[in-house]
């Protein structure tokens, strides 16, 4: 006589196979669901009989020498080793712990992706927590998930000892806090590797309270196209057009980043070399007045080259960039001469003060680009004659333009013509 649990498989083999050609597309809408209810129920219960299984089959792996009975098991039925040992993990926590959440899974009141968020949530409260206080916080989780996604249920997990136990969540919840921000300052890491293709790869590790801060700065650039028109009380926003709309989400926080380090103040950052903290940029007041040609950036060679790309890269830029750069004042530009004395190491004046952007955002309202109807909030003020060939920072010498349309200024392909109007039309060359 096999036994139950094999008994069990066997019938549901047998069922299973009964409605092998039964058509769902006959069902009504309401039986449909019924369905997918009652299977997704089934099936949760299901797994938790699988897991009471396997955590029970170290035998089975000692058997065929195997190292446990995940890895067995994954072997077994060719599924992944991760998911195999993840199971193996929840049936442990289930059965030497966790007993009423392993009942919910096996009445099919739990899934096991809520039930491994519960099992999670609960392992991480601090060992000082009373076990009457663990076992009311996993009645209460357990009890959320009737209603709760996984997602939703951690959200009530990290908080829970806030409802079960607010006289001590006070002296707990503050340990536990202090003993993760400890942990992300310990784990906290930033590295950068040029590629060598005019490329560098920055990867790293944040604490959460500075990643959130990350984030909510890069968001004010990457997705401010997105707020409303102030209009007049009553009236409804009226929604602008994202003049980007068809940038990938994580190329636009690529470039958030790089107009953030641009911003940043100089005059606010520590010293560094002895002097404010500035990139400076050597060009020859040749180059700098053609068309063509490149500039040494000093400092770039702290960062570590990919051992298979150019080892050289990053420490130069073009004169293009070179030029934008200077107009935007966010770098310090050293000027050489035919001889390489300095001529020009930047000058304050060189920079449009808040009045004078007061003043071009009145007068322009938007990019004055042909075409181009980018906020004058989000544009950058621009030298018609660039500064460093004898403009000067007057309104008369500026215009407003968008990133987008910056960028062309300085670009070597295209030359830009100041139309009557006071727009901006730009010109492919040939």
């Amino acid at each position: 006589m096999s036994h139950p649990i094999l008994a069990a498989a066997t019938a549901m083999d047998v069922v299973l196979k009964d409605v092998a050609d039964a058509n769902p597309l006959f069902m009504s809408a309401a039986e449909k669901a019924d369905a997918l209810r009652e299977l997704a129920r089934i099936e949760s219960r299901v797994a938790e009989l699988r897991m009471r299984v396997l955590v029970d089959a170290g035998d089975v792996a000692t058997e065929v020498g195997a190292r446990d009975a995940a890895a067995w098991y994954a072997d077994a039925t060719c599924t992944r080793f991760e998911d195999a040992r993840a199971d193996l993990r929840l049936a442990t926590a289930l059965d030497r712990r966790w007993s009423t959440l392993g009942a919910a899974l096996r009445e099919g009141r739990v899934n096991t992706a809520q039930a491994r968020v519960v099992v999670r949530s609960l392992e991480d409260l601090p060992d000082s927590v009373p076990a009457e206080l663990l076992d009311q916080a996993e009645a209460l989780l357990i009890e959320h998930a009737q209603r709760l996604g996984p997602k939703q249920l951690a959200r009530v997990g990290r908080h829970v000892l806030e409802v079960v136990a607010p006289e001590v969540v006070a002296e707990v919840e503050g340990k536990r806090l202090a003993a993760l921000e400890a942990e992300g300052r310990r784990r906290t890491r930033l590295m950068l590797r040029r590629l060598g293709d005019g490329t560098t790869r920055v990867s790293g590790r944040l604490p959460d309270a500075v990643a959130t801060r990350f984030a909510t700065y890069l968001e004010a650039y990457a997705n401010p196209r997105r707020d409303g028109v102030p209009t007049p009380l009553g009236e409804p926003a009226a929604p602008l057009l994202d003049p980007m709309p068809r940038l990938p989400y994580p190329r636009r926080l690529g470039e958030a980043f790089c107009q953030l380090l641009e911003s940043l103040d100089p005059q606010r950052l520590p010293v560094h070399g002895g002097d404010a903290t500035t990139v400076v940029v050597t060009i020859s007041l040749e180059t700098l007045r053609s068309e063509l040609g490149a500039a040494d950036v000093l400092g770039a060679g702290t960062v570590p080259a990919d051992p298979h790309g150019d080892p050289c890269a990053g420490e130069r830029i073009s004169a293009g960039e070179a030029r934008r750069l200077a107009c935007n004042g966010r770098i310090l530009p050293a000027v050489l001469g035919g001889r390489s004395e300095i001529l020009d190491l930047g000058r304050a004046q060189r920079l449009f003060n808040a009045a004078q952007r007061r003043a071009l955002l009145l007068r322009d309202k938007t990019c004055r680009a042909a075409g181009c109807d980018v906020p004058g909030t989000w544009a950058e003020a621009h030298h018609w004659l660039p500064w460093l060939l004898g403009g000067l920072t007057d309104l008369d010498n500026a215009v407003l333009l968008c990133a987008h349309h910056h960028h062309r200024a300085h670009d070597a392909d295209y030359v830009a013509e100041r139309l009557p109007s006071g727009d901006v039309k730009f010109h492919r060359r040939r």
